[in-house]
């Protein structure tokens, strides 16, 4: 049972928060209330965020940012919800010494998500923490062999392991109709080459430059192009290829009920948007003890589609193949791939499936269960990027050792 009583250490509040927040009448929270705060308020943490308030016995306790107009914007959204007074931290080691705070959602900037893990399993909080968990082979192994040791609930991002849509394609690959699957393909398109304005990123606000690069090497002045574009950024980040390609690999290790790879091996072209030194035109082949390649293209200098249509992966058998998206799945017998004998759309769709992971985490931390995604298989995911970018980088063929957990020479 958890505790619904705030001690009230609230910091001190900027004023345009005091207005709207005075307004709202607390009210009682039920007896299962969990307390969650949020480390990283960026668009996506703010998103993810409105998605937990959307339980009615969860209270955002407390927020922390190190940039203030985010701060202050998901402090409002979040005093929404009546009730709703999270408490002002502006360093993530204070709100994770708050004792009325059961769990954390941690939404920064990938170069901060296995120190900030690790620091909050060590205070005792349940996590749910976006992705990609971890930008190092190191750093994921560091985090399983903790998440052995603690018997708090950890859930990554990879919201597709709650989604019903590929839950049944794992279960049709399961039951045979497919036949022998040596294959997976999938691909990820869309463009950014062309977004310009490059260098004319300003801040809108103050920013704590030394907190916000954390456990990276150091720049000094501050960098706001940086700031605005660290998914693409090697110091920072793995790229787009990891950006995406911890979902698809995700996605392609729930359907094959696949484990770790064994063999990474990449190619890309150069990086064609200006300030980037992350390619945008890359192909990952892994390799897998059950007996299979997984192939993902991602071409960030494609023409750009429909969200319905951006993505896809398509199983090939011997007996059949399943083309699986982001909304629906079909299934081409062989010899009559003109017409797909089986077609199945998500009850939910995709725009549920965060709402449907997000509940899992919640459910989880009430029962003590094993959520679908753990640490374990997000580090999973996240390695075949990692693997990949090593091979890119390396000019060869990268091996893992699934028994000794790291990289071979």
């Amino acid at each position: 049972m958890f505790v619904t009583n705030h001690p009230g250490k609230l910091m001190k509040r900027r004023t345009f928060l005091l207005a709207g927040s005075s307004a709202l009448a607390l009210r009682a929270a039920p007896s299962d209330t969990i307390r969650l705060g949020v480390i990283g308020s960026g668009g996506r943490g703010t998103y993810v965020m409105s998605v937990f308030q959307k339980d009615p016995a969860l209270r955002v306790a407390g927020i922390c940012d190190v940039y203030e107009p985010n701060l202050e914007n998901a402090v409002s959204a979040a005093a929404k919800v009546q009730g709703t007074q999270p408490a002002i931290y502006r360093n993530y080691k204070d709100l994770l010494s708050a004792p009325d705070i059961h769990a954390v959602l941690i939404a920064t900037p990938e170069h901060w998500h296995a120190r900030m893990v690790l620091d909050a399993l060590a205070a005792g909080k349940d996590v749910y923490v976006e992705k990609p968990l971890c930008r190092t082979p190191e750093e994921g192994v560091q985090l399983v062999e903790a998440e052995k040791r603690t018997r708090q609930i950890v859930q990554v991002g990879m919201q597709r392991r709650s989604y019903d849509l590929y839950l049944d394609g794992a279960k049709l690959v399961a039951n045979g109709t497919l036949g022998t699957v040596r294959m997976v393909r999938s691909w990820w398109l869309n463009n950014y080459v062309g977004n310009g304005g490059e260098r004319t990123a300003k801040l809108d606000g103050a920013l704590d430059w030394e907190q916000w690069q954390g456990p990276v090497k150091r720049r000094i002045p501050p960098d706001p192009f940086i700031f605005r574009n660290w998914r693409n950024m090697a110091d920072y980040a793995g790229g787009i290829v990891t950006d995406q390609g911890a979902h698809v690999f995700d996605g392609i290790h729930l359907l094959m009920n696949a484990g770790y790879p064994v063999a990474v091996t990449a190619a890309a072209g150069k990086p064609h948007r200006k300030g980037y030194d992350t390619p945008e035109s890359v192909v990952v082949t892994a390799e897998y003890p059950e007996d299979f390649l997984g192939v993902f293209s991602i071409n960030y200098a494609a023409m750009r589609y429909q969200t319905r249509n951006d993505q896809l992966n398509q199983l090939d058998g011997d007996k059949a193949r399943l083309d699986i998206g982001r909304e629906e799945f079909r299934v081409f017998l062989q010899n009559s791939e003109d017409v797909a004998a089986i077609t199945r759309r998500s009850e939910k769709g995709f725009n549920r499936a965060t709402d449907l992971h997000v509940q899992n985490f919640l459910d989880c931390v009430r029962t003590r269960h094993i959520p679908t995604a753990p640490m374990r298989l997000g580090f999973q995911a996240v390695l075949v990027t990692q693997l990949g970018n090593l091979s890119l980088r390396e000019g060869r063929r990268m091996k893992w050792n699934a028994r000794l957990s790291r990289v071979e020479a």
